[in-house]
């Protein structure tokens, strides 16, 4: 019996990114079952030897081997002018063309919306930068960290006076991946819709700003001040006693308690008559100083069952390990496993969402260097000779 094909079946979209953000995005689309072409330098992506967290692999190291799969590698040159035929050719036959050079590249090597709309009137062009398309930050890195330090996230956890912490994953590339892949299934459905293509713009600046909708709207309608306290409460804009707290044998994370309920469960009497709403927010520093000394009292499983019998929001600190071994992720099914043909058996996380009629599957594993090319290059029309030719020009590279 044949597995449904993806949501996606029958779209075609050029992947032109590199690091994490783009490739991200397109491999969601993959996962959804569009024919994702990844084209790479004839020597590979840069991603290919910049391994996340030291994690070499076989031919694949991990970062590259985790933003790649159901994708199909095409290396080509694109300085030469066979590669930029072969692109051009792959344009007219393609849905999407995502890219994520630094700015005005893409003008260069003839790749620019306005060149490529020329080719395809429909193509959807999706442009990832790390600030805009324009504007005084454009020739600015858009690496991950220091655009967390931009978006103010940074300020609203932690303690007065002490160093802001960023997030502990690549938070603004994930986020600007989902809302590159929210863009595109967007401007599918309007073309569906009108036979119109169009090009969408998405910054990593501007979606994590925008992720902080609730928070920054408190700051700028509400003029209440982005002020840490003297103790670490998770969030600025969130009443006490909110935020990870140590017991005697580990952490658990605790937020919104009635603080009278809370104070007979962890045997605080001066929480009595205390109101949520008030008392939460204008004695934060102690509520969370005598929170954090009762805690420590006792174990966090101690503490989680106490807890969660009286309906307090409480729940463990986990490490990936304990992630991994969860019971809900294992119900949800939410890590995959596959067989990749050089680098074995992979686990890794699978898909954020579920379709009762157009599952996504994984079809193939992260590719190698041009391992699809004389493929792709037979499906534009090319003959065998001049698939070799493009390939013994340097042109192209192929496995």
């Amino acid at each position: 019996m044949n597995q449904p094909r993806g949501v996606l079946t029958g779209y075609r979209v050029i992947d032109c990114t590199i690091a994490m953000a783009g490739p991200f995005a397109a491999q969601r689309l993959g996962d959804l079952g569009a024919d994702v072409i990844k084209v790479e330098p004839t020597a590979g992506e840069w991603q290919r030897f910049a391994s996340a967290g030291g994690a070499n692999g076989n031919r694949i190291n991990v970062s590259f081997l985790s933003l790649n799969r159901n994708k199909r590698s095409l290396a080509v040159d694109l300085k030469s002018e066979g590669g930029k035929r072969v692109l051009c050719s792959l344009v007219a036959t393609s849905d999407v063309f995502l890219q994520n050079y630094r700015p005005g590249v893409a003008a260069r090597l003839g790749l620019d919306y306005e060149s490529l709309k020329a080719i395809n009137p429909a193509i959807i062009y999706v442009s990832i930068s790390g600030y805009g398309e324009d504007g005084p930050y454009i020739d600015r890195p858009g690496q991950d960290l220091l655009v967390q330090a931009m978006s103010g996230a940074m300020l609203s956890a932690g303690r007065k006076g002490e160093p802001p912490s960023p997030a502990g994953q690549y938070l603004a590339d994930a986020v600007t991946a989902s809302t590159a892949f929210e863009g595109v299934l967007a401007a599918l459905l309007h073309r569906e819709r009108t036979g119109e293509g169009q090009l969408v713009t998405v910054n990593m600046l501007d979606a994590l700003t925008t992720l902080q909708m609730q928070e920054l709207s408190v700051f700028t309608v509400g003029g209440i001040p982005q002020e840490r306290g003297e103790q670490p409460n998770a969030h600025v804009y969130i009443r006490a006693p909110y935020g990870i707290f140590a017991t005697s044998d580990g952490y658990l994370a605790l937020g919104f308690a009635d603080l009278e309920t809370l104070g007979t469960v962890i045997g605080e009497p001066s929480f009595a008559g205390m109101v949520p709403e008030v008392d939460g927010w204008t004695r934060r520093d102690e509520l969370y100083e005598k929170t954090e000394a009762r805690l420590r009292t006792d174990t966090t499983a101690n503490w989680l069952e106490k807890l969660l019998a009286v309906g307090i929001w409480v729940g463990p600190v986990y490490s990936y390990q304990d992630l991994v071994d969860d019971p809900q992720i294992a119900h949800n099914g939410t890590f995959v496993e596959y067989d990749h043909p050089t680098e074995g058996l992979i686990k890794t996380p699978g898909f954020p969402y579920k379709f009762s009629v157009t599952p996504p599957r994984i079809d193939r594993g992260a590719p190698l260097v041009g391992q699809h090319s004389r493929e792709v290059l037979a499906e534009l029309g090319l003959g065998t000779d001049e698939i070799d030719s493009l390939v013994e020009s340097g042109a192209v590279a192929a496995q």
